[in-house]
């Protein structure tokens, strides 16, 4: 996990490609992923690039942050790892489970 990286105030109309060929310069890329917005499938300003090895994240880190793409400085750093997520049943609001208080699980909207 230490090849994962976060790439943060990217263009809003930036795709995969893009930022897969700005960071091979680097190393092999093995992995883009784009984070869009549920609502509107529009690019979130942010992804993960894996790279395929931690040197060549390291060196990827060194390299890109701050650099201008598309008019924005980059933020890369290491990925924080996936909080695991624990199987109790207190659930947030529509999640379902006892604690949220919506009665176990109905997915209908609520209009």
């Amino acid at each position: 996990m230490q090849n994962r990286l976060y790439v943060g105030n990217l263009p809003f109309d930036i795709n995969a490609q893009a930022i897969e060929q700005a960071f091979a310069a680097h190393g092999s890329v093995t992995d883009v992923h784009v984070v869009m917005d549920r609502e509107t499938n529009r690019p979130r300003g942010f992804a993960f690039v894996t790279m395929g090895t931690d040197s060549e994240a390291q060196e990827a880190i060194s390299q890109m942050d701050g650099v201008m793409l598309g008019g924005r400085a980059l933020r890369v750093n290491q990925a924080e790892a996936k909080p695991a997520r624990t199987g109790g049943s207190g659930g947030g609001p529509n999640r379902g489970g006892s604690g949220g208080g919506f009665g176990g699980g109905d997915r209908r909207p609520r209009y």
